[in-house]
């Protein structure tokens, strides 16, 4: 047992979260450590930047906080602090211009997260912030010093303030594998349990259309729920059955219908843009002797939208005029399951917002800040989850200075 560390500060995992409580302790002219149990830091941000980093959104500010659907609440005071404004400003601050897409998303002009998080690692270490990678988490031994597991050897680093900052439950090859929810168990820290969020969903296809489906884009498409809540944009056809941005918006109220009734019935709408009445209208005037074929794409219903179609319906239904707006705007799929948990961007569950007071640090054991995706709050891709990550880091972070201060 090594104990040869002694910090101010510890915060442990090195992903926004925490890597933003550390920048607010060091800013305060704090002595602090980042502990990571991956060999670098940043892997799921990183991974996140693979497709173009949506790093937030430009919606307004009370659109944007509604997101958050329950946890909105407990949420507002964060984003109020480091809101969407704030965190474009803090990534110019770094050097990294943005830009706002065409469906109001802000990315890096560069696209990529490494250039950002190069920048920001260069602006920590300046300040004085020590990064320990290869150290994973045990939990405090009795004398309540941090213990870590660190090349084979365990060793204690001693601390006044300790921010939790390990991730959700998902993506386990990147650091985020919800085992901390066991130690913080055995300290009477009741976690939720751990659900797939922004996940792809289980949704056998007919055979004669599983490969031709299989990894095909679902380009402007509309989505409604049972409850009437709508949805539109992009979705990707899997081979297990449907994924992509579109369903990730909705997989909040798809997950929870799951688990109440077993299933999930959702309703694709093939021609968002065009209503009801006016595709009525015009099957009304075809010509005499149309075929089905010619009828939908006159439409413009043609590639995966037309295999969808034919998947999902019969030959007899799509060849019967007076039946085929309602399958147009309000196509029938069934889902059946979530993917699996390690597959989902995000996990709802872990820490319940209502143990923690509003600095974020756990009202049954003072001194210890939680923050990131460990709390248990969900919220859609489009730039919500990083900017909530950011923003709680942000808040911990200052809780933790304050907290230091409190004590001398």
């Amino acid at each position: 047992m090594k104990t040869d560390l002694n910090y101010e500060a510890v915060i442990i995992g090195g992903g926004p979260a925490g890597l933003m409580a550390a920048e607010q302790l060091a800013a305060a002219g704090r002595r602090v450590a980042v502990f990571e149990q991956k060999p670098s830091v940043g892997r799921k941000f990183l991974r996140a930047g693979i497709g173009g980093l949506n790093i937030t959104h430009s919606e307004r500010h009370d659109i944007f906080c509604s997101r958050y659907a329950n946890s909105a609440t407990a949420i507002a005071p964060w984003l109020t602090a480091f809101g969407p404004d704030e965190l474009v400003q803090w990534c110019h601050s770094l050097g990294i211009e943005t830009f706002v897409g065409s469906s109001g998303r802000v990315f890096p002009t560069q696209m990529k997260a490494a250039p950002l998080l190069r920048r920001w690692l260069q602006r920590l270490r300046t300040s004085g912030v020590i990064v320990h990678t290869r150290h994973r988490w045990l939990g405090w031994d009795n004398n309540g010093d941090v213990l870590f597991e660190h090349a084979g050897d365990n060793r204690t680093v001693q601390t006044k303030a300790t921010i939790l900052a390990v991730g959700g439950a998902s993506w386990a090859a990147l650091g985020s594998d919800g085992s901390w929810a066991e130690i913080l168990s055995t300290l009477g820290i009741a976690c939720e349990p751990f659900k797939p969020s922004n996940c792809g969903f289980n949704s056998p296809w007919p055979t004669a259309f599983a490969d031709a489906l299989a990894g095909q884009a679902l380009k402007n498409i509309g989505l409604q729920l049972t409850s009437g809540k709508y949805h539109r944009g992009d979705a990707l056809a899997s081979h297990y059955g449907v994924e992509g941005s579109l369903i990730y918006a909705a997989s909040r109220d798809i997950r929870d219908t799951i688990a109440q009734q077993g299933n999930c019935t959702i309703y694709w709408d093939l021609l968002p843009d065009t209503p009801h009445t006016e595709l009525r209208a015009s099957l009304a005037r075809r010509r005499r002797g149309d075929s089905a074929s010619t009828l939908l794409r006159k439409l413009g219903i043609k590639g995966s939208k037309l295999t969808l179609l034919k998947a999902l319906t019969r030959k007899a239904d799509m060849q019967n005029p007076d039946a085929l707006p309602s399958l147009l705007k309000k196509l029938p799929q069934q889902l059946n399951s979530c993917r699996p948990i390690d597959e989902a961007i995000s996990t709802a569950g872990g820490i319940p917002l209502r143990a923690l007071n509003d600095r974020l640090m756990l009202n049954d054991l003072p001194g210890v800040f939680c923050a990131g995706e460990m709390l248990d709050w969900d919220a859609p891709t489009g730039g919500y989850l990083l900017t909530a990550c950011f923003a709680s880091g942000l808040i911990a972070g200052r809780g933790a200075h304050d907290f230091l201060c409190n004590r001398t």
